[in-house]
């Protein structure tokens, strides 16, 4: 139960990420490395390396953040399932991206792979593994949903037909803003709370799932990157971003959890797009491509 190993390789997975993206924008990524003492109350030390661009060549906004943080009690985010883990020290480590392409065509993606560790008094450790990636088009493909939920249920596929099912679902029902009744977006995979069977095991999930991030999402950046569009297509995904806010800002366990551990706060709003829009009550016209993406993309579908 080494939480070295889980460090040296999300390590080495933010920069094999990092550096895919740059070859497809053209512009490096600037590389924050940072550290902090203990916070308010021994919570929020930590250490991590931020990895930012803005303004690039075909990603407006994008972030992939390592973070490894500690504290002498655990957050109430995080004890919530585990009353009986209150009071104990604890550690979390992970990385975390969102990439918002500037081209309303290309969609948003997100992936997070991390790892928590609670070390109890008498010395034995609790540790659970999360995660997953998933894809929020403006525009719907159906050759791109697919692509991505293929490249989803191979990086399960060594563990056990059943998984894929199960994350998939998972994914779908977490990505949900309840106050919308709307999906964030095309879904993926997503896992939490992952001990069983062993450490290693659990490890190896994460590193698969990890690992497919670039596979499954820098070919349709690629893709979709130099589509034409004008105008219309750039409000309306302007428009959508508004729910990715919401859903970060109300919703998201890694945020509040980052915020209620005295986390970094640049780094956890890492994944804000640039620019947003909202509107009272709007909804699109029939047969338009902005309503095919609500009645035909953003609603849970067996995409492979």
């Amino acid at each position: 139960m080494d939480s070295a190993a889980v460090k040296t390789y999300l390590l080495d997975l933010q920069d094999r990420i990092v550096t895919g993206l740059e070859q497809v924008d053209g512009k490096p990524f600037l590389r924050d490395k940072w550290t902090r003492a203990t916070g308010s109350g021994g919570i929020g030390k930590g250490e991590g390396i931020s990895c930012i661009i803005e303004e690039g060549n075909v990603i407006e906004r994008g972030g992939v953040a390592f973070s490894h943080v500690q504290g002498d009690k655990m957050p109430a985010s995080a004890t919530a399932h585990r009353p009986e883990l209150a009071g104990c020290s604890w550690e979390a480590m992970g990385v975390s991206l969102v990439i918002h392409p500037r081209n309303p065509y290309a969609p948003t993606s997100h992936a997070n792979v991390r790892m928590f560790m609670a070390h109890k008094p008498d010395g034995n450790k609790v540790f659970w593994f999360g995660g997953g990636m998933d894809l929020t088009p403006y525009y719907g493909y159906e050759e791109d949903a697919k692509h991505f939920h293929q490249t989803c249920k191979n990086s399960l596929a060594p563990f056990g037909a059943e998984l894929h099912p199960k994350y998939k679902k998972w994914c779908d029902d977490y990505f949900y803003l309840k106050h919308r009744d709307e999906q964030r977006g095309v879904g993926g995979i997503f896992f939490d709370d992952l001990s069983e069977p062993d450490f290693e095991t659990a490890f190896a999930i994460q590193q698969s799932v990890g690992n497919h991030y670039i596979d499954a999402y820098l070919p349709l950046l690629q893709k979709r990157k130099d589509t034409p569009y004008g105008e219309r297509e750039r409000d309306f995904q302007l428009y959508r971003r508004g729910r990715y806010v919401e859903f970060n800002l109300v919703i998201d366990r890694g945020t509040i959890f980052g915020l209620q551990s005295n986390g970094r706060t640049e780094s956890i709003l890492l994944s804000m797009p640039p620019l947003v829009k909202w509107r009272y009550d709007w909804h699109p016209e029939k047969g338009t491509p902005e309503a095919e993406l609500y009645e035909k993309f953003i609603v849970p579908r067996e995409w492979v």
